[in-house]
């Protein structure tokens, strides 16, 4: 079990909150003693089958396979003690639970998490062996939400949004911040579901190489966030359809929406079948697995290769928390 740290950010005159450089600088700190430094690397063969100067930050090395275990361990670490009297309870398709079951056994905090009645077995394995307490209830990722707000109501516990939740996305920004301390990027292309990633690394990379553009990849079976980004306005669906898990939102997120409205250059869409596609030129060509959403850059990357092929791109590889049934379909599909 592990003490906390500091508090972090704090709420502006509206009462909602901010997140500044010096959170994330914060978060780095916080996160330091529990969680590696991902690898950043450019494998040459990829590279030269891509045509561009690509290089992969890969968060597949996390020890639950994702990005979002940054944000769960910086959440815990800000505020152990007074999250352990109570415990919290969450929604998740799979990656943002299994952080917070990960940092909430690091810190000796309860853990409820409400997940999709078919959600990915391998995720919600890996959230039951890290001792969460793991609900499947609701049909999809936004049903699983409206559970778990009622259960954190119900039982007094602290309710964990997966995007609008400050100490998450200065977590998450570490991502950011590991790869600009080690090279200049012209372009980071990038998933965005509820658009934690997108947003902090939109703020760290604007803050730190302005002229680097950053573009966020939604998938076209599920473009909540993109349309909100696009609209400047909220916006809720009545269904989504994509098959990865990552991006299965159907209402945006308010928080990083606004950190995106500020920093992200562009927000783009691909189709489902582009995203399986990029999974296996992955593969064959970089030797890396990941998740449909986990390659949505790369995605993105792949059916635009002559726009970006004389600058230096950074994608990160943002989870490979993939049933092995599927993995082995999507392989094997031509």
């Amino acid at each position: 079990m592990i003490e906390e740290t500091n508090a972090g950010p704090a709420p502006n005159d509206a009462g909602s909150f901010i997140i500044k450089m010096s959170d994330a600088y914060a978060a780095a700190d916080r996160i330091a003693p529990y969680l590696p430094e991902t690898p950043l690397v450019q494998h040459p063969a990829f590279a030269d089958s891509l045509g561009v100067d690509a290089w992969l930050k890969l968060e597949t090395a996390q020890p639950t396979g994702a990005f979002k275990v940054r944000g769960g361990v910086n959440f815990m670490a800000a505020q152990a003690v007074e999250l352990r009297e109570h415990g919290v309870v969450t929604a998740s398709t799979g990656n943002h639970g299994q952080s917070i079951a990960y940092a909430a056994r690091l810190f000796g905090v309860p853990a409820t998490i409400y997940a999709p009645k078919n959600a990915n077995p391998f995720k919600v394995e890996a959230m039951r062996v890290m001792q969460a307490d793991v609900r499947l209830e609701g049909e999809d990722f936004q049903a699983s939400v409206e559970h778990a707000q009622r259960a954190a109501q119900n039982e007094g516990r602290r309710f964990v949004s997966t995007g609008d939740e400050p100490l998450l996305i200065a977590g998450v920004a570490t991502c950011a911040l590991e790869a600009i301390k080690r090279r200049a990027f012209d372009v980071v292309l990038l998933p965005a579901g509820g658009g934690s990633i997108a947003a902090a690394t939109a703020l760290v990379v604007k803050h730190l190489q302005p002229e680097c553009q950053v573009i966020a990849v939604s998938s076209a079976q599920a473009p909540a966030a993109h349309d909100a980004w696009h609209r400047r306005t909220h916006v809720r669906y009545d269904t989504q359809t994509t098959l990865a898990e990552g991006l299965a939102v159907r209402e945006s997120f308010d928080f990083p929406q606004s950190i995106m409205a500020e920093h992200l250059d562009d927000f783009v869409l691909v189709d489902d079948s582009e995203l399986v596609a990029a999974l296996r030129f992955l593969a064959q060509h970089a030797h890396q697995l990941a998740e449909p959403s986990g390659c949505a850059g790369l995605a993105y990357l792949l059916r635009n290769r002559q726009e970006f092929r004389r600058l230096s791109v950074l994608l990160p590889i943002t989870g490979a928390n993939i049933p092995f049934d599927l993995l082995v379909r999507y392989l094997s599909e031509s």
